[in-house]
């Protein structure tokens, strides 16, 4: 657990009582902490204060008398004197509510905030009761478009400048701005440039009025129609808090819930909107079957399962093999690893899908960082794929320790990316020699003794992950390595996808059994297989293995859970070629996708807000995620499925309800053996438990080694970075945020071009292994030289998977 220095306390004095706060604390906090509330629209607790809308008035006494001023930026001092309820705070805060209504509309009865509105709250509470205003009020062209999914009513606005603030200090995409003077002040975007954040939706979810509204969202419920319940978004694998809102059996809302731990109450878009894909047209609703003409075709429940029992059973367990359950619940991924381990008996599991990364250095690192380490460093490494397009979340929150605690960051990337306007210092290589520049880091080459400098000093958090899908997989085991060299480094490895963490605790990886024990560890197996029975006796394929082996016909069936690795795998032509192999292939999933075309069985499964269950995020941190709707048609809970199909196996999982399988991961998973759904549903704990939390037992303590990288070869090589908006299945069934998508184009240096005789704007081929492209290419000054940046996973740009060397040329002909 990080360590915090504790602040010194002061005693003051809020209407008569005496309480102990923090020296230097805001009064408006103070006060709200020791129980009295004092009104506020301009006071947000993330942001900085500036005291603009003086609705937190109070008097405070002084040498010279007592003076009225604004609570949320005047510092608790030893024995200051605040009184929050005399006559003239009331007077004054009367006044500003009558100015603020001066020509603020009166349509609450249509306005989206209208029913958890401050501003209506405060009228009633704090408000004269009439207004003496009787002239016309001002009025504007309404709504206007900020952006795609945020609208904005300009007569609501009480200029608050919080979405402004946000915008600038939080997110660090300042695109909406005070214009005008006076009376005609208003939030407008610069010219011809939307408001085009990542995190827009956050400015609504902050405006204290109907000000600002979500698209997704504007008219289609009212806040006292919601049914709420908390949650985790599966977006990344950073675990951001959420507030999953309905409205008859429908989610039509999700905002953020400020975890102190976590994501600090922000969301980006994505986890923000990506609910509409759960109520798509297109979900899967019954089980199907390919017929003999290759024809998928619905089938009951009865058929799938007896078919995929008999097809299963036919074959030796170590013949069959699993891909995918990152995005599935603990509960789920336990259950899946219980089915292959004990009723299948084969030990070829892998939820990663083809990242490739190490388990044990995911899941078993001795130094292991907590997001919270982050506020703490004095420096940051960031090596890995762009925070701002991958882990929103952990972007923030790395921007806030820069900006705002003063921390060193050092960002090593092929090109720029979303934190290199705060980054102390930034490196740039071409994909395929990173070893090289780690190896020159860690000597004295002089071109990196400003980064060793920084690293040398204090606390270090590395942030370690794939830069980009064509780099060695082994890259951030050799990052870790160095990092564990610094004295006192910590380190937080980053794998993206929703629940890949929890997934790897519960044992889908192939040298991995539930609760971080390495299946070469004896005391860890037998201890098991006193629960289970006998297991597998070796380490079975990763994702990369079992496509090879369904080749090569050395595996015959495979299960896909949540998996689609032609689309989203590093080489989506073996993937094609190894499903086609299959002699029998299951997909469990929500939605047809370019894998499960391949399936003989797909069976549909409930996803996010659908089931109820625990995901673990990328530091080790255990949150309860909930189920509010039920799923459409006849889709089951994955552990459902399993557990029917195990006894049509002659076989028994025993999985009565996600609860039961909680209690028996608390009995058999080593790590988690102090945990249950009660610490983190209720208490303090609710924001989520790391496990191990000290009365669990460590099973695996891993240590980095350096693998040795090769330098790569060729005269261009493939920056395949994943972009927040891509071609993914649930952003294509999400409406919204489907159109955010970027086009399409290839990225060189200006010099990489020039050599080439090639323009910005030119249609050029794009040429790997066994792919390519026509794509417009675009001149990029902040690129590696030797290095092409196109973005991975769009609707056309997928089919390079994990090629490292490209050719580019003018498509006309002639390099």
């Amino acid at each position: 657990m990080p360590e915090r220095q504790p602040a010194e306390m002061v005693t003051i004095t809020i209407d008569g009582a005496a309480v102990e706060v923090p020296a230097g604390e805001m009064i408006i906090k103070s006060a709200e902490d020791s129980g009295t509330y004092i009104p506020r629209f301009c006071y947000h607790p993330r942001m900085k204060p500036v005291g603009m809308c003086r609705m937190c008035l109070v008097e405070v006494e002084t040498p010279r008398g007592r003076i009225l001023t604004t609570a949320c930026n005047m510092p608790a001092a030893e024995e200051m004197i605040v009184d929050t309820q005399s006559e003239v705070v009331q007077k004054a805060q009367e006044g500003i509510l009558e100015f603020l209504l001066i020509n603020h509309p009166l349509d609450c009865p249509v306005c989206d905030k209208g029913g958890e509105c401050p501003l209506q709250d405060q009228t009633v509470a704090y408000g004269p009761g009439e207004s003496r205003f009787v002239e016309e009020k001002r009025h504007y062209e309404k709504p206007i478009p900020l952006s795609d999914l945020v609208l904005m009513d300009r007569e609501r606005c009480i200029l608050c400048a919080r979405c402004t603030r946000f915008s600038e200090e939080v997110s660090g995409d300042p695109l909406i701005e005070f214009v005008g003077r006076g009376y005609s002040t208003q939030v407008i975007t610069f010219p011809d440039e939307p408001f085009a954040s990542y995190f827009s939706g956050n400015t609504v979810e902050i405006c204290p009025v109907g000000a600002l509204t979500a698209k997704p969202y504007r008219f289609k419920a009212r806040p006292w129609d919601l049914d709420a319940i908390e949650s985790v978004s599966m977006v990344d694998s950073s675990g951001a808090s959420v507030s999953i809102e309905t409205s008859q059996n429908e989610v039509v809302r999700i905002n953020g819930i400020d975890n102190d731990k976590t994501n600090h109450g922000w969301l980006s878009d994505k986890d923000r909107f990506i609910f509409q894909a759960i109520h798509s047209d297109e979900r899967l609703m019954t089980p199907m079957i390919r017929n003999e003409a290759g024809v998928l075709h619905a089938a009951t429940w009865g058929e799938a399962l007896d078919l995929v029992a008999d097809q299963l059973g036919s074959v030796r367990g170590d013949e069959v093999a699993s891909i995918g359950g990152a995005n599935s619940t603990n509960e789920e991924a336990f259950a899946l690893s219980k089915f292959l381990r004990t009723v299948v008996v084969t030990p070829h599991v892998d939820a990663q899908v083809g990242d490739s990364l190490r388990p044990e250095l995911l899941v078993g690192l001795s130094n292991r960082a907590e997001i919270d380490d982050i506020d703490l460093a004095d420096t940051i490494l960031l090596w890995a794929g762009d925070l701002k397009e991958e882990f929103p979340s952990l972007y923030l929150r790395v921007r806030h320790a820069v900006t705002e605690l003063g921390a060193k960051l050092i960002v090593v990337h092929p090109r720029r990316a979303g934190l290199d306007d705060v980054a102390t210092l930034t490196v740039r290589y071409r994909p395929g020699d990173g070893g090289e520049v780690l190896r020159k880091l860690a000597s004295n080459d002089e071109k990196y003794a400003a980064a060793r400098n920084l690293l040398s000093e204090g606390k270090v958090t590395a942030i370690v992950g794939l830069p980009g899908r064509t780099e060695d997989a082994a890259l951030p085991e050799a990052v870790a390595a160095y990092a564990n060299s610094l004295p006192g480094a910590k380190i937080l490895p980053l794998a993206r996808r929703g629940n890949v963490f929890g997934a790897l605790d519960m044992g889908l990886a192939p040298t991995l059994l539930p609760g971080r024990v390495h299946v070469g560890n004896a005391a860890g197996r037998a201890e098991l297989e006193s629960h289970w029975g006998p297991l597998p006796a070796d380490a079975g394929r990763d994702t990369n293995g079992i496509l090879a082996g369904l080749v090569s016909g050395e595996l015959k069936a495979l299960l896909m859970v949540g998996a689609d690795p032609v689309r989203d795998g590093r080489d989506p032509r073996e993937a094609r070629r190894a499903l086609s192999s299959a002699d029998f292939v299951v997909s469990f999933d929500m939605f047809l996708n370019d894998s499960n075309q391949y399936a003989s069985v797909i069976l549909p499964v409930d996803g996010f807000a659908e089931t109820e269950g625990s995901v673990t995020n990328v530091e080790g941190r255990v949150q309860k995620v909930n189920r509010i709707v039920p799923g459409p048609g006849q889709s089951r809970a994955l552990w459902s499925i399993l557990d029917e199909l195990s006894v049509r196996m002659g076989g028994q999982l025993g999985a009565g309800n996600a609860a039961a399988i909680a209690k028996e991961i608390a009995t058999v998973a080593p790590a988690y053996r102090s945990f249950n759904w009660d610490r983190i549903e209720w208490g303090p704990e609710r924001d989520g438990v790391v496990m191990p939390d000290g009365d669990g037992v460590q099973p695996l303590q891993y240590e980095p080694s350096d693998p040795g990288l090769k330098a790569a070869g060729g005269r261009l090589t493939l920056h395949f970075g994943r972009v927040l908006y891509d071609g993914g299945t649930r952003i294509a069934h999400s409406p919204s945020l489907a159109a955010l998508a970027p086009d399409p184009a290839v990225h060189l240096h200006p010099r990489d071009a020039s050599a080439l005789a090639l323009s910005d704007g030119q249609i050029v081929d794009v040429v790997g292994d066994e792919a390519s492209l026509h794509l417009p290419l675009r001149i990029d000054a902040t690129m590696a030289e030797g290095a092409a940046y196109i973005p991975a996973n769009l609707d056309s740009t997928w089919v390079f998977g994990a090629t490292q060397v490209v050719s580019i040329a003018n498509a006309g002909g002639g390099e």
